[in-house]
């Protein structure tokens, strides 16, 4: 028999680990759902480890999680930050996914404002022979934070060599990034399953225009969240607890057949601690 609680598969961002989920897990924990957030292959380890992994190794891998989620929980969530919500867009295409779907911060498209305005020439780099094992694109301010105390605090876990999040990857990596893209962006209306999308104004790697594609294309309902005190890492940014509330009540609601209307007016609690 499965068990009566409901699961949730989170799935964490590109070079990253389960610190880019904040305090999701727990949050959702408390709240009756049972968690889990493995590693993307190539992760976790040192950043070179994933020129041996493509975008299909990610999405085979967290299939394989979900498939096994599905036999024990029957209900199983999906959700996902950065890289992490692109794969659970692709997860939940290809196992028709009904349940459950969050989106934080999903990079549809290179085009927040740090990056720099040749970007678009990296795939210049993907045809040069070599260059995109070679070269190194890396961690840089503001992180994707808005926040300066934990901007800072991050700032000294690179300084010391913490394996939260790699300090750089592969320019091949981005190209694998670019290719699940590729493979998504024709195939959104496939998904249509309830999905919550999460996205701050000012984020700082992929715009909120990112958001308003899927709006127009996923097959499904969508509740939308606009953040406006936050860049890409919402989920440990300023605006990180009232996220957590709404994705609790996202989470916990029964399904509904039109979205909800996004709402501006979230309460912020200050003073979490950041959790690894």
């Amino acid at each position: 028999m499965p068990s009566p609680r409901p699961a949730a598969l989170l799935i964490h961002g590109l070079g990253g680990t389960v610190y880019d989920l904040g305090s999701l897990g727990r949050t959702l924990e408390e709240a009756g759902i049972d968690t889990h957030a493995p590693l993307l292959p190539g992760h976790g380890t040192v950043p070179d480890d994933l020129l041996a992994t493509g975008w299909q190794d990610w999405i085979d891998s967290m299939r394989a999680q979900y498939r096994t989620l599905k036999q024990r929980h029957g209900v199983v969530h999906l959700a996902g930050v950065c890289l992490g919500a692109l794969v659970a867009l692709e997860v939940a295409r290809l196992e028709n996914h009904q349940d459950k779907l969050a989106l934080y911060a999903p990079p549809l498209f290179l085009d927040g404002w740090s990056l720099p305005r040749l970007t678009w020439l990296r795939k210049l780099g993907y045809i040069l022979p070599g260059m995109a094992k070679r070269m190194r694109v890396p961690e840089a301010e503001p992180f994707g934070i808005k926040n300066a105390r934990i901007r800072k605090l991050i700032q000294q876990r690179f300084e010391r060599g913490e394996r939260f999040h790699y300090p750089y990857v592969p320019l091949a990596c981005i190209r694998e990034v670019d290719k699940l893209r590729k493979q998504l962006m024709p195939r959104l209306q496939e998904i249509t399953c309830p999905t919550l999308i999460v996205h701050a104004d000012e984020d700082d790697i992929t715009s909120p225009r990112s958001a308003h594609h899927l709006q127009k294309h996923l097959g499904g309902p969508v509740d939308f969240m606009p953040l406006s005190d936050s860049y890409h890492m919402i989920l440990v940014d300023n605006e990180r607890m009232a996220v957590l509330a709404r994705s609790v009540d996202f989470f916990r609601a029964r399904p509904a057949s039109k979205p909800r209307p996004a709402s501006t007016t979230q309460p912020l609690w200050q003073g979490e601690a950041i959790t690894a």
